[in-house]
């Protein structure tokens, strides 16, 4: 294809993917509008807000990603130096696409409260699935996998699904601590009626400053982290009406405890 209806192409692709964008923006605008309305009457608030805004985002992000993505196989096989510039332009923004949306998903998963689909499973043989599932990308991350398991049934009634989320969030938060590699350590045990997990790392550890803000919205240490990944998990746990907790020592690494009560 010739470079000039090729430089075309992508022109008409970029204003059709904005003229999309302010489409959905002048819906987003209106659904907060209402939205907002509807706080001031106490029937709302700000998490149905920000959800609203971030879903309406979602759909002009997911046209601006296919239309890319289209521009980007026109230039595969790229005949001179300036189609490949255009190339690498292109991949550099659906790069920022797709962290954009991952960001909004973080987002959308936050503000909605977590609905459990709960039954009775062990917990020593949850996390005996997950550290299978999870051990090839430890190795690939030189990291160490060690676990010591309580030894009787740790029954709990427990969404499987979003409490595995909730302890991936934990375990690649640790394998992000330790870029040179490590040991990741799980431990179960009974404390009453309780199950306890407690994961810690070989990590730097964190300062008193920072273990006081892991919770919070936007708290994050990693660059270009939404510093929502450890917020979603202290809801996941709290939602089976556990607790967690984080110890960490500057130099000695970080631990993580959750605390499940068991089930009746």
């Amino acid at each position: 294809m010739p470079y000039c209806w090729i430089l075309l192409s992508v022109v008409l692709g970029l204003v059709v993917g904005l003229l999309i964008a302010l489409l959905y923006a002048r819906k987003a605008i209106g659904r907060a509008r209402r939205a907002e309305q509807l706080a001031q009457r106490g029937q709302t608030d700000l998490s149905a807000l920000i959800g609203s805004l971030a879903h309406e985002l979602k759909n002009p992000l997911s046209t601006i990603t296919v239309n890319l993505k289209l521009l980007a196989e026109d230039f595969q096989q790229a005949a001179d130096d300036r189609e490949r510039h255009t190339l690498v332009r292109l991949d550099v923004l659906r790069q920022e696409t797709r962290r954009l949306s991952s960001l909004l998903d973080d987002v959308l998963q936050y503000v909605r409260r977590p609905e459990l689909h709960p039954s009775s499973f062990d917990i020593n043989k949850l996390l005996a699935d997950m550290i299978e599932f999870y051990s090839p990308q430890a190795q690939s991350a030189r990291l160490t996998l060690r676990h010591q398991f309580y030894p009787g049934p740790l029954v709990c009634s427990i969404d499987t699904d979003l409490l595995k989320q909730a302890l991936l969030n934990i375990m690649i938060n640790a394998q992000q601590a330790m870029p040179d590699g490590g040991e990741l350590i799980i431990r179960t045990s009974l404390n009453a009626s309780l199950a306890v997990i407690d994961i810690a790392d070989t990590g730097p550890g964190i300062s008193e400053s920072d273990k006081q803000k892991m919770f919070k919205i936007s708290f994050s240490t990693k660059l270009g982290g939404s510093g929502l990944g450890l917020p979603i998990t202290k809801r996941i746990i709290e939602a089976h009406r556990g607790s967690i907790e984080v110890h960490s020592t500057p130099g000695r690494g970080t631990s993580f405890r959750i605390s499940l009560p068991l089930a009746s």
